[in-house]
């Protein structure tokens, strides 16, 4: 009898013990899919970032009287190359995105900016970055509530905190990015 009671007690030991293992290994795995996620949408973020040197050059020789936009442009690209975490590199990647917007709607002013071949091929490489990023955005939103949720959940809470695993922000757009993207023209706009 008492084989049995011990059988019994390590076979509920050794079921516990498994059951603690799996939750903290899913709760590894979601950390290491949010990091994964922000490092995809890092790589975009430079993707676009070396894009915009490009851009810059090719609406240089047209817009004149736009300095305004191309120095946010640049502004925008330094912040980048300057941001060391995650909160700087989000803040350079919607400062970027917004001075893209600016520079998009400012452009359409200029016809023989939008005729010429380079600038086209830059913009649709850059839309389609930008598309990208909207979907890895939205994949990290996913990772990171799949993750919050998990590690306020019984029993994953217990293991959490035992792991020290906090809540992670979402990516969230700023009342900025949501704004009408403003058109200032130059005097001399589109000669």
């Amino acid at each position: 009898m008492s084989t049995i009671k011990a059988l019994t007690l390590l076979f509920i030991f050794g079921g516990m013990t498994a059951y603690v293992v799996m939750i903290f290994n899913g709760l590894i795995g979601l950390k290491n899919d949010i990091d994964k996620a922000w490092a995809n949408i890092d790589v975009l973020l430079k993707q676009r970032h070396d894009e915009l040197s490009k851009l810059v050059d090719v609406c240089k020789g047209y817009m004149n009287f736009e300095r305004d936009t191309l120095v946010q442009i640049t502004q925008a690209r330094s912040m980048y190359q300057q941001a060391v975490t995650l909160d700087q590199k989000v803040a350079a990647g919607q400062s970027m995105g917004r001075a893209l917007q600016g520079l998009f709607a400012v452009a359409e002013n200029y016809p023989a900016l939008q005729a010429d071949n380079n600038f086209m091929q830059l913009q649709k490489r850059i839309t389609q970055i930008e598309e990208q990023i909207a979907d890895r955005r939205e994949f990290y939103n996913d990772s990171v509530n799949t993750f919050n949720t998990r590690i306020e959940q019984i029993p994953d809470t217990f293991i959490a905190s035992f792991m020290n695993l906090h809540s992670k922000p979402m990516f969230q757009v700023q009342e900025a990015d949501k704004a009408d993207v403003p058109m200032a023209f130059g005097a001399n706009a589109g000669s």
